[in-house]
């Protein structure tokens, strides 16, 4: 039993859309060539279904929150984008702060359909820029150019939205310290108000795995991440997470309900989610079909796996999110959102606070700059 009542955190939803016109090289995720034809109505009704077999683990919440990712989900019109919108107000309502993303591709097939996102109700663009260089652009397999890139922002711009992220990557092959700062002054002076910055690495399952590039030395990534932190800094973008930056306290919503543990419902092939459930006293984690066709076959079940979060990994669990947060968490979020007593983690925090990787703060579970840097070390104490 947890030795505290399990209470519901704020909850929010993701909407996978598995298809790209080309599959990146160094992308693991659930994400499929498009064959120039995609099944975008019957993926959207399988979509409109899945939220309403999810309505029950909403227990009366609004969202606060809807997150469009893949894939490239600015490959289906905004038409189809907004039926999943008024298709989720309708069935579990909106907070009012409800923050709207959709990740886009700096191609000029998306840029011209950026108007309609808005009307239909997406406040945020994320862009998958990832390099202003053609020759690093190239190299990932990305397939617009420095020259697309200036222009999404711009049209994004124009289109009305005033909460951007730019989704930029540093460590790429032959990177070199000066290409990577390059990339980063770039992205600031287009002036979003979030950067997405972090270091490519090479995930199993990768064309990159199978051949691996050369990479940038550790010194230089060493150099390149102090210098580009720096950058950032400087005009005015704050650190809030481990790659992640803001202007004017707009950090990511989605994310950060991510990061403190809140609920989350995933729709869409292979989409995950993460819920609470208080009368039963136990959280569990969701996992969506992933083939796209095997999941527009499935008719009226979608679930692949689901299964409940022992309680002697929640503490892992909570910290591998919570801990990447600059300002960390509250401790009382620990309690609420585990169901864990505080007294079961202070021997731990006190020999991390011992180690100089743990801040001793009465009000938040927080890491030093140490600590930060060194996170993995710090995760494994909740391991043992």
């Amino acid at each position: 039993m947890h030795d505290i009542p399990l209470s519901l955190p704020p909850l929010s939803l993701y909407v996978h859309i598995p298809w790209c016109i080309r599959k990146c090289p160094y992308c693991d995720f659930n994400s499929h060539t498009s064959d120039g034809h995609l099944p975008e109505d019957q993926y959207v009704q399988a979509l409109i279904r899945e939220l309403e077999i999810e309505l029950p683990y909403a227990q009366g919440r609004n969202l606060s929150s809807i997150f469009f990712g893949g894939g490239t989900p600015s490959l289906f019109s905004a038409e189809s984008i907004g039926r999943v919108v008024q298709a989720a107000r309708r069935r579990f309502g909106f907070n009012d702060t409800i923050e709207i993303t959709l990740e886009a591709n700096p191609g000029t097939f998306e840029q011209t359909k950026f108007n309609g996102f808005r009307d239909v109700g997406v406040n945020r663009l994320s862009i998958g820029i990832q390099s202003f260089n053609d020759r690093h652009l190239t190299r990932l397999g990305r397939i617009h150019s420095a020259e697309n890139a200036h222009a999404a922002v711009a049209m994004a711009q124009s289109a009305g939205f005033d909460n951007i992220n730019l989704d930029l990557m540093h460590g790429l092959p032959t990177q070199t310290e000066a290409e990577a700062i390059a990339d980063l002054q770039q992205a600031i002076k287009l002036a979003p108000v979030h950067i997405s910055w972090y270091q490519l690495t090479i995930e199993p399952n990768t064309e990159f795995y199978r051949r691996p590039p050369t990479l940038p030395a550790e010194d230089v990534l060493d150099s390149i991440q102090e210098s580009g932190h720096q950058l950032l800094a400087d005009n005015g973008y704050f650190q809030y997470e481990v790659s992640a930056f803001c202007r004017e306290k707009k950090f990511a919503l989605h994310n950060r309900n991510y990061w403190e543990f809140g609920d989350y419902l995933g729709i869409g092939a292979g989409a995950h989610g993460k819920i609470t459930l208080p009368d039963e006293q136990r959280i569990t984690r969701t996992a969506k079909t992933r083939n796209p066709g095997d999941y527009l076959a499935r008719g009226n079940s979608f679930i692949a796996s689901c299964k409940n979060i022992p309680e002697n990994e929640l503490a892992l669990e909570f910290m591998m999110n919570a801990l990447r947060l600059n300002h960390g968490v509250e401790r009382l979020y620990f309690e609420e959102r585990t169901g864990i007593s505080l007294n079961k983690i202070n021997g731990i925090c006190e020999r991390l606070i011992a180690a100089g990787l743990l801040e001793n703060s009465p009000s938040h579970i927080v890491t030093t700059k140490k600590g930060h840097r060194f996170l993995n070390t710090v995760l494994g104490y909740f391991s043992e």
